[in-house]
């Protein structure tokens, strides 16, 4: 009987270790080649199912780690990464791209996807939906993004996503001016107005194609006049009626 009983616990000892190394390599299929796999989750991937994806794609990474499909499956990575959500991971990826691949004819893709999510990382729908004041908030993630677009758009001019850089890029100095002006707008309430004129000249002198500049002359005008400065105030007015003959001055 106690024969038995070890023979019992031996076998399911066994069955246990073989379940946990099926599971651990997940059905991996060792007769594939490097290309059969990719093809496997490069199909995986077309149809949406990126986190499957990213476990097919890690696994062809530890197992092919050089090869001809070495370098997609890391590109296919950043892209799953990056739809699934996982911004940090996607980040790291691409981080780990640039310095693994310095001269890889896709750097634009991955610089471009780069800036898509660094600038999605300081995107919160819920309070921009409301509106709820964010002038508290650093947007180093953004300011970021639109370095990464102007590597794009510098080293890579004639880029496919060259043109949706540029598009990207003023996107994020109009949120980056709107940014200061929330901040500007943070100090007039609580009377800090040289502070405010500061940000506010801070968006004319580095903004100064977005649509922000005309609030933020408007706020130096204000700012100006509660400190008593009529000089910079009536520069500012000029300014302002020079360039936005229809805005209302004060």
């Amino acid at each position: 009987m106690k024969l038995k009983f070890f023979v019992a616990v031996a076998l399911l000892a066994t069955l246990a270790g073989c379940a946990s190394k099926k599971e651990k390599d997940d059905y991996v299929n060792t007769n594939q080649t490097a290309q059969q796999a990719y093809n496997e989750a490069k199909v995986v991937l077309d149809t949406g199912l990126y986190n499957r994806a990213i476990e097919l794609l890690k696994k062809m990474e530890s197992r092919y780690p050089f090869g001809p499909v070495a370098r997609q499956v890391q590109l296919d990575l950043i892209y799953a990464y990056s739809m699934s959500g996982d911004a940090k991971k996607a980040l790291a990826a691409m981080d780990r791209f640039i310095k693994l691949n310095p001269n890889h004819p896709d750097l634009d893709y991955v610089y471009y996807m780069r800036g898509l999510t660094n600038f999605k990382e300081d995107q919160n729908a819920f309070q921009e939906f409301f509106g709820v004041d964010r002038s508290d908030r650093d947007l180093a993630n953004t300011r970021q993004a639109f370095d990464d677009f102007k590597i794009l758009l510098t080293n890579y001019p004639n880029s496919r996503y060259a043109p949706a850089a540029k598009v990207q890029m003023v996107r994020i100095k109009d949120k980056l001016a709107q940014h200061e002006l929330l901040i500007a707008d943070y100090y007039t309430r609580r009377g800090a107005h040289l502070a405010a004129a500061n940000r506010a000249r801070f968006v004319v002198e580095n903004y100064r194609d977005c649509p922000a500049v005309e609030k933020a002359l408007q706020v130096m005008i204000s700012s100006y006049n509660q400190l008593g400065l009529t000089k910079l105030r009536d520069d500012a007015k000029a300014v302002l009626v020079k360039n936005f003959p229809n805005s209302q001055v004060n």
